[in-house]
């Protein structure tokens, strides 16, 4: 078994970002790059756990812990960043329907 399996921090990882998989999947389309990144963030903290635990020097590890940390706090903010994305797209639907009805050109 290599050094960053051993970790619990690696595997809960890997579970974690298999969750987050599923969660990009199952989520409505519309803010497709809120999903694409939270795939990429989620894979990079297990990637960045592994090339700490290989890396010799304390520091050089601890660079790429931090680099995991920071992703992992990059998954939570992805959910609360749709909220208000969301409500900006319904407002922005609601205007343009809004327009619509009012100038028939713009059918």
């Amino acid at each position: 078994m290599l050094a960053d399996q051993k970790l619990d921090v690696y595997r809960r990882a890997i579970e974690f970002l298999a969750l987050a998989s599923q969660i990009a999947t199952s989520a409505p389309s519309g803010n497709s790059f809120l999903t694409d990144q939270l795939k990429r963030a989620a894979l990079s903290i297990p990637w960045n756990i592994a090339v700490g635990a290989g890396r010799f020097g304390a520091p050089d590890g601890a660079r790429f812990y931090r680099i995991a940390r920071g992703s992992a706090m990059e998954c939570t903010a992805i959910p609360r960043a749709r909220v208000p994305l969301n409500r900006l797209q319904l407002r922005l639907r609601l205007r343009l329907r809004l327009r619509e009805r009012r100038d028939p050109l713009l059918r």
